[in-house]
C-alpha cells in the first residue's frame, strides 16, 4: 500500500493544480455534500502567513486544513475537511497533530462543527463560546492556549 505524505505550504508555493485539487476537495465536502452555499474562496488562503497542510497518497488529496494568522495573533485552524473515501483512518487527528506543531506555543482558535467537539477536545481545544449556527449546521468555537 502506497504511504501517505504529509505536505505543508504557503499559498505562493503551491502549484495550479495542486491548488484546484485542494479546493475541490473543499467544495465538494462543504458546498456539495454538506449543502452549505458560502464562498469558498475567502480570499484568506494567499495571505503570506496561511499554511496548507494537507495529507496525499499517489497524488490524491485525502485531508486538508489550513491554518490562518488572525490580526492579534492568534492562530487559526480552518476547512478541516477529510474526502469521504478517506474517513475513518485517522487522517484528520494527524493533520490536526501536524497543524499544532506548525502553530507551536501560539494560542489557536477554530470554530468545529458541533458534533465534532470531543474530537478536538482530544487535541487540547475547549469550548470558547455559546453554540451558533452556520449554514444550517451547529458551530462550536473552541480555543487551546499553549
Amino acid at each position: 500500500m502506497p504511504s501517505t505524505q504529509l505536505r505543508v505550504a504557503g499559498f505562493a508555493d503551491l502549484d495550479a493544480r495542486t491548488f484546484h485539487d485542494l479546493v475541490r476537495l473543499r467544495v465538494d465536502v462543504f458546498v456539495v455534500e454538506q449543502e452549505c452555499a458560502y464562498p469558498e474562496l475567502d480570499g484568506r488562503d494567499v495571505e503570506p502567513d496561511t499554511r496548507h497542510l494537507w495529507l496525499a497518497r499517489d497524488g490524491a488529496v485525502l485531508a486538508y486544513l489550513r491554518i490562518l494568522a488572525d490580526p492579534d495573533g492568534v492562530a487559526r485552524i480552518g476547512r478541516v475537511v477529510v474526502a469521504p473515501s478517506a474517513r475513518g483512518g485517522g487522517h484528520a487527528g494527524r493533520l490536526l497533530t501536524a497543524a499544532l506543531a506548525e502553530i507551536g506555543d501560539r494560542p489557536c482558535v477554530l470554530e468545529a462543527q458541533s458534533h465534532l467537539v470531543d474530537f478536538y477536545a482530544r487535541h487540547g481545544f475547549t469550548v470558547s463560546g455559546p453554540e451558533y449556527v452556520e449554514d444550517g449546521i451547529p458551530h462550536t468555537p473552541m480555543r487551546r492556549d499553549p
